[in-house]
C-alpha cells in the first residue's frame, strides 16, 4: 500500500498589528497550499482576524497581560517592549500545550514568528523547536536596522538636526534623516531592542522576506555575509492569492462604486495606514493641497488618525460641498482592490512596506509621506533608487502638496515615473511565476521546513 506523505504543522506568531497580521496570514495561505497544516497564535489584548474567514487554519490565543492603555499604539516603542517582556511565559505555556496535543500524524515542524517578537526565540529553543523569522518589512530597511551598532560606533546616534542631510556612506543612498528611527526620549531602549531583535533573528533557522530579489538585490547582498542562515525572499505574498479578508477595520463599501464613476488613471488614492497619525495643522494642509490640485481623490481618514479629533470635524464648513463630488472621503478602504482599479493613477502613502509593495504590484506611482522607522527608508528607495515616486520632504504645506500631485499625475515628470513603475511591475509578475526568483526561493523554503 502506498503511504500518504506525512503532513507537518507550522505554527505562526504574528505581531498583533494590522500591517504585520496581513503578511503573516498571507504566508500561512501560501504554506497551506503546499501541504502544511497551519496554527495561528494570537494575543488576547488586540483585535484579531475573523477565524471564520480561515476555516482551514487552527487559531489559538494566549493572555499577554496587557491592559487597554498598554495595548495602545500611541507609543509603539513602549508597546513592543511590553510584548517582548510580558509574553514570554504565557506564550511558552501555550506552545507547550500545542506541542503535547499535536497528533502523531501532524507534528509541529517549526514556529514562524514576527521578527519584532524576538522573545519567541529562547522559548522555541527551550522546546527544541526550529524557528524561522518573518520580517514583514523590506530588506533595505532591515539592513539599516542591522547596521545600527556600526552606525552608533561612528557617531550617527543620537541623531542631530545639524546632520540630517548628511549622506551615510555605509548605507547609500540613505541620509541621516532617512534612518529608521522612532521619536522617543528613550533611544537607549530602542537601540537595545533592535540589537536584541537582530541577534535573535540571526540565531533562527531562517529569515523570510515579503520582497523579491529584483527589487532589493543590493540589500540582500549586504545582509548575507553577516547572516549565516538561509534567507528566503518569496514576496510579494499577496501575488500568490487574491486579496484576503484579514482587515481588522471595516471597509467602507462606497469606495469601489465611486471609483467606477471616475476616468482612467485620474484618481489620487490617499492613505497613511492603520497606525500613523497627523496633527490638525497637517490635516488641513493636506485637505487644501488635495482640493487645490483639482485632481479627483479617494481619501482614507481613519478615525483617530488626526490627533485630538474623532474624524472630519477639523474641515472648514462647506469644504466637502466645495469639492463638487471630486473628492470622496472614507473611514477605511479595501486597499488592494483600490490600487488595482483602473481609475487610480497615483497613491499618496506613508510608505509602510505592505502599501509600498502593493503599489508596485499594481504599477501605481507614489507620493511619499513617511512618518517613522522603516517608512523613512522605503520612501527614500521609492523616490531615489527605484524612481517610482516623489517624496514630500519638508513637512506638509498645501503648495508643495499641490505641486507634487500635479507633477506626478499630469506633468512630464509623472509620465517618466509611470514608465519606470510599469517596468518594475513586469518584474513582479515574472518573479512569482515558475522559474522566477520568488518562486524558486519559495521552493527552497518548503524544502527547508519539510526537513525539520
Amino acid at each position: 500500500m502506498q503511504q500518504t506523505r506525512q503532513r507537518h504543522r507550522v505554527v505562526l506568531l504574528p505581531l498583533p498589528l494590522q500591517g504585520h497580521i496581513n503578511p503573516m496570514l498571507q504566508l500561512a495561505n501560501i504554506l497551506h497550499s503546499h501541504g502544511f497544516s497551519i496554527t495561528i497564535i494570537l494575543h488576547t489584548s488586540f483585535p484579531s482576524p475573523n477565524p471564520s474567514n480561515y476555516p482551514h487554519f487552527t487559531f489559538l490565543s494566549f493572555p499577554d497581560g496587557l491592559s487597554q492603555s498598554e495595548a495602545s499604539t500611541t507609543d509603539l516603542l513602549s508597546l513592543i517592549l511590553l510584548l517582548n517582556l510580558r509574553c514570554i511565559n504565557p506564550f511558552r505555556d501555550c506552545l507547550v500545550r500545542l506541542i503535547s496535543d499535536a497528533e502523531e500524524e501532524d507534528p509541529v515542524a517549526c514556529l514562524i514568528s514576527d521578527a519584532i517578537l524576538h522573545f519567541a526565540g529562547p522559548v522555541a529553543d527551550c522546546r527544541k523547536l526550529s524557528r524561522l523569522v518573518l520580517r514583514t518589512g523590506g530588506v533595505s530597511s532591515y539592513a539599516a536596522f542591522a547596521a545600527f551598532p556600526t552606525l552608533f560606533e561612528k557617531g550617527y546616534f543620537p541623531v542631530q538636526d545639524s546632520r540630517l542631510e548628511e549622506p551615510i556612506s555605509e548605507l547609500p543612498p540613505l541620509r541621516v534623516k532617512d534612518l529608521p528611527v522612532i521619536k522617543t526620549s528613550n533611544f537607549d531602549s530602542y537601540y537595545q531592542f533592535l540589537t536584541d531583535m537582530v541577534r535573535q533573528n540571526k540565531a533562527s533557522s531562517g529569515l523570510i522576506f515579503n520582497s523579491f530579489e529584483e527589487l532589493e538585490q543590493p540589500a540582500l547582498a549586504t545582509l548575507c555575509p553577516d547572516f549565516h542562515i538561509p534567507i528566503f525572499p518569496i514576496g510579494p505574498f499577496h501575488r500568490y492569492f487574491p486579496a484576503s479578508s484579514s482587515s481588522l477595520l471595516t471597509h467602507d463599501e462606497t469606495s469601489i462604486p465611486w471609483l467606477k464613476t471616475q476616468a482612467p488613471k485620474s484618481v489620487l488614492y490617499v492613505s497613511i495606514g492603520s497606525i500613523a497619525a497627523m496633527d490638525e495643522k497637517e490635516f488641513l494642509e493636506a485637505a487644501w493641497g488635495l482640493a487645490n490640485s483639482k485632481q479627483p481623490f479617494l481619501w482614507v481618514v481613519r478615525p483617530g488618525s488626526v490627533r485630538g479629533r474623532k474624524w472630519l470635524e477639523s474641515l472648514p464648513n462647506g469644504f466637502i460641498e466645495m469639492l463638487g463630488g471630486r473628492g470622496h472621503i472614507v473611514n477605511w478602504a479595501p486597499q488592494q482592490d483600490v490600487l488595482a482599479h483602473p481609475a487610480v493613477g497615483a497613491f499618496w502613502t506613508h510608505n509602510g512596506w505592505n502599501s509600498t509593495l502593493e503599489s508596485i504590484c499594481e504599477g501605481v506611482p507614489m507620493i511619499c509621506m513617511p512618518r517613522f522607522t522603516d517608512q523613512l527608508v522605503n520612501a527614500r528607495y521609492v523616490s531615489h533608487v527605484w524612481g517610482v515616486g516623489v517624496q514630500l520632504e519638508n513637512g506638509l504645506e498645501r503648495g508643495d502638496i499641490e505641486r507634487a500631485i500635479r507633477g506626478l499625475m499630469v506633468e512630464k515628470e509623472g509620465k517618466e515615473i509611470r514608465e519606470r513603475m510599469l517596468h518594475l511591475k513586469e518584474k513582479v509578475n515574472l518573479c512569482v511565476m515558475q522559474g522566477g526568483s520568488s518562486h524558486e526561493s519559495l521552493q527552497r523554503l518548503i524544502s527547508h521546513i519539510s526537513s525539520f
